[in-house]
């Protein structure tokens, strides 16, 4: 069993939930706020409340790390930043491949955030010929056809896929069968993939999508309607919401 394989083992039997799991990255960021501030000590109420979500769920997640805080002082900032970086993985690096070098591909190669947050990106994957080849953010674009090769060779474990969505499973498909058992997917088009694979999907247009729902109900509603009452929900919303959450 790998590494990784085992850390999940231990999150599982530790009973964390994976919406505290989903709030972590979220606590850290505020910490590393506080940690590059000098501030030493947080309140819950202050962390809560740099977060965006209530102090007793705050508190409820952090007990399930450990870490309960001290009455009249709060919590260790410099411990807590250490306590969910190593329950997220962070103490350790991580190699990723990007494959998709167009726009948004050329971005996330650009990201500083990946190497101060234990990221490394060891490869750029096109099939792109006019692409291939051409040095980006330091590294240069190798041709799709190296995917397996730089996997084994660099010791990938997550797979970002930035392709058109009719190269993204089939891109999928041999990563998975390369050994990468977690893919951040960036192509508009749900994967399928075997069970003990992790992917994660980001679609800006479905975010958009949500944001202009929330528009239209705050400026009355779909047609012209007048203004949804309190827990209403536009006809044909559900089917929407439906879809999206699958």
């Amino acid at each position: 069993m790998t590494p990784r394989q085992n850390r999940h083992r231990d999150r599982a039997g530790r009973g964390i939930p994976e919406a505290t799991v989903a709030r972590l990255p979220v606590y850290l960021r505020a910490l590393t706020g506080l940690q590059e501030r000098g501030v030493a000590t947080v309140s819950s109420e202050e962390l809560a409340a740099a977060a965006g979500v209530n102090s007793a769920k705050l508190r409820k997640d952090l007990s399930h790390l450990g870490s309960y805080g001290t009455r009249g002082v709060g919590y260790e900032v410099e411990y807590l930043v250490y306590q969910i970086s190593r329950e997220l993985g962070l103490t350790q690096d991580w190699v990723v491949a990007i494959i998709g070098v167009g726009n948004l591909g050329r971005a996330l190669a650009g990201y500083g955030g990946f190497a101060s947050r234990g990221f490394r990106v060891a490869g750029l994957l096109d099939a792109d010929e006019s692409i291939v080849g051409q040095e980006i953010s330091g590294m240069t674009v190798q041709h799709i056809d190296r995917l397996e090769d730089i996997i084994a060779g660099h010791g990938v474990s997550i797979a970002v896929i930035a392709t058109p969505a009719g190269a993204a499973q089939g891109v999928c498909d041999r990563v998975v069968a390369a050994g990468v058992t977690s893919v951040l997917n960036f192509a508009p088009v749900v994967l399928s993939v075997p069970d003990g694979v992790d992917v994660r999907k980001v679609d800006l247009s479905i975010e958009l999508q949500i944001l202009a729902f929330h528009e239209q109900r705050k400026a009355g509603g779909p047609d012209g309607f007048a203004p949804l009452a309190a827990g209403e929900t536009p006809a044909g919303a559900a089917h929407y919401v439906e879809t999206v959450e699958a």
